[in-house]
C-alpha cells in the first residue's frame, strides 16, 4: 500500500502542479489584462487560488515522496493535499483526478498499519 500511495500521490501533485498553472496564469492575467464581462472574470479569493496553485500539488508530491519510509506523515499530507485541491479550486473535470488520486493515496498511506519495515507507525 506504500507504493501505490507513493505512485499516487506524486501523480496527483504533477496533474496539481498543471492546474496549478493555469489557476496562478488565470489570476495574473486577468489582474494584468483586466476582466472581459460575461467570459473571464477575476475570481472571488485570489489567494486562496494562488495558495493552492502552489502548496496543494507541493503536498502532494512531498507525501508520495515520503510514504514509503513515514506512511502516516505522508498520508496526513496527501489528505491536506486533497482537501486544499478542493476547498481552492473545486470538484470539476480539471481536479477530478489530483484530488481522487492525492485522497486515496492519503487513506492508503494512513492505513498502512502494517509497514514493509519493522517500525510501525501506530
Amino acid at each position: 500500500m506504500r507504493n501505490a500511495a507513493l505512485v499516487l500521490g506524486i501523480i496527483a501533485g504533477i496533474v496539481g502542479m498543471i492546474v496549478g498553472f493555469f489557476g496562478w496564469g488565470y489570476t495574473a492575467a486577468i489582474e494584468s489584462w483586466g476582466e472581459l464581462e460575461g467570459v473571464a472574470e477575476q475570481v472571488e479569493n485570489i489567494e486562496l487560488v494562488r495558495s493552492t496553485s502552489l502548496m496543494a500539488p507541493l503536498l502532494a508530491i512531498a507525501g508520495g515522496a515520503m510514504a514509503r519510509s513515514r506512511a502516516l506523515w505522508a498520508g496526513i499530507l496527501l489528505l491536506i493535499s486533497a482537501g486544499w485541491m478542493y476547498v481552492g479550486f473545486g470538484f470539476n473535470v480539471f481536479t477530478m483526478f489530483p484530488i481522487a488520486f492525492a485522497g486515496l493515496a492519503g487513506i492508503m498511506a494512513v492505513s498502512a498499519g502494517k509497514p514493509d519495515e519493522e517500525k510501525a507507525h501506530f
